[in-house]
């Protein structure tokens, strides 16, 4: 069975490489999708897109049956126990882990997991919204381990980038997505792609619900 159903975590559907907008990240996405490093610690301010990468690198790992895992670590009701037996899995991906860091239990089943993955070799990614050196680790071991290995920046987009970031999203659903459209989201919404993402989902069922274009109007209208 693959963990990720045993825990209740599911990925999201259009969490692929193919459906994120590099812009300057390109060789970040490059060597992620590359997968040869055994351990990587990838880092970014929110909105950069780390959950989707994490997920990314999920499916990719995953597309053959081979059992993966994802665990937010920002979500709530997560526990520390959750870490034991992941050294099984083909792919560990941890989001958002300075949420528990300066927690001793999951700092030492962190060191623990860590440990047990580089005795099966199997391969981990951990995302952070600061850079190792900023977060709140107690464990001076844990911090040693968590750098033994590539770390990459994620670096956010451009307003250009953001504009078409947004119109690829909207054509893969077979969208025109105009530019006075996007420049009008851009104003009046939160500029990170999170929020501007979520925006655009809605706006994206509204207007089938009411059978109209995603027009500046509309989105008056909506908003």
């Amino acid at each position: 069975m693959n963990q990720q159903l045993t825990l209740g975590i599911h990925l999201r559907d259009d969490a692929t490489f193919d459906n994120y907008f590099a812009g300057q990240n390109e060789p970040v996405i490059h060597n992620l999708k590359m997968q040869d490093e055994p351990y990587v610690f990838l880092f970014g301010v929110n909105g950069t897109g780390k959950s989707h990468l994490l997920q990314a690198a999920c499916h990719q790992a995953g597309k053959d049956g081979l059992p993966v895992v994802y665990l937010p670590l920002a979500e709530e009701g997560l526990m520390p126990a959750m870490l034991e037996g992941l050294e099984n899995m083909s792919l560990i991906a941890l989001d958002d882990i300075q949420n528990v860091m300066g927690n001793e239990a999951w700092e030492q089943a962190l060191f623990n997991l860590y440990n047990r993955v580089r005795e099966t070799g199997v391969n981990m990614i951990v995302s952070s919204t600061e850079p190792l050196a900023s977060l709140n680790i107690k464990l001076a071991d844990l911090k040693s381990r968590l750098s033994w290995g590539p770390t990459y920046k994620l670096m956010a987009l451009s307003d250009k980038e953001k504009q078409l970031a947004l119109q690829q999203r909207a054509k893969n659903r077979g969208l025109d997505l105009a530019d006075d459209v996007v420049a009008y989201l851009l104003k009046r919404s939160p500029r990170d792609m999170n929020s501007l993402f979520v925006l655009f989902e809605k706006l994206d069922k509204a207007s089938m619900v009411e059978k109209r274009k995603l027009t500046i109007p509309f989105i008056k209208d909506y908003l």
